[in-house]
């Protein structure tokens, strides 16, 4: 029983961990209507190893996580630019293009890079029942960092993605709060994937704001 209680100790850790933030981050997600712009962010952040792995550096070293956070960056500056109120193509069509091409790309780097084919299945799956302690630990003070950036300037994040038109004309810029708000959330959802997996992260972001 000890043991039992021992296994699962960290996984339960970790589901208590991350619905904090994701739970606030769906409310502008699913009022956004972007109610898949995680997957495409997570495929960004996952091509971004997989080409860090290709030009030889460790999957577990710092330059893979500054790959996949770079390549998630320039997918916050794609939604950041072409969100607009009266945009012609909806912004949910312009996610799953940007999901299509960074998922094609990494067909490509996945036939040049060994082993390319796990990593990017490890990316995007995750498995919360392996999950360690520096994991969970390096989580929980990311979330609690980005929790306070967000709490800081919460009045302009609201503004942006409940009444962005009200937000125009008071002056906001629009598009660089967008690319903060896209920028810190690919940060989020690069790490909570890779710990728990996609299908996790996305229940947590819309079935609990939706609730």
């Amino acid at each position: 029983m000890w043991d039992t209680v021992a296994f699962m100790l960290k996984p339960f850790l970790a589901c208590l961990v991350i619905p904090g933030i994701h739970a606030y981050l769906g409310i502008h997600v699913i009022s956004r209507e972007e109610i898949f712009v995680d997957i495409a962010l997570a495929q960004l952040a996952a091509l971004g190893a997989t080409v860090a792995f290709l030009f030889g550096h460790d999957l577990q070293g710092a330059m893979a996580s500054l790959y996949a956070l770079g390549f998630s960056f320039v997918g916050a500056a794609v939604f950041s630019v072409t969100r607009s109120r009266e945009g012609r193509v909806p912004q949910e069509a312009v996610i799953g293009i940007v999901y299509a091409i960074s998922a094609a790309a990494a067909i490509l780097v996945i036939d040049r890079a060994p082993q390319g084919a796990e990593h990017i299945k490890s990316m995007l799956v995750g498995s919360i029942l392996t999950v360690s302690w520096p994991e969970i630990l390096s989580a929980a003070g990311l979330y609690l960092v980005l929790g306070g950036f967000h709490w800081a300037f919460r009045r302009p994040f609201l503004q942006i993605s409940f009444s962005p038109g009200e937000a125009q004309a008071r002056g906001l810029h629009i598009r660089l709060w967008d690319f903060l708000f896209y920028a810190s959330f690919g940060v989020v959802v690069t790490v909570s994937v890779r710990m728990a997996g996609v299908l996790l992260v996305f229940s947590y972001l819309v079935v609990w704001a939706g609730r």
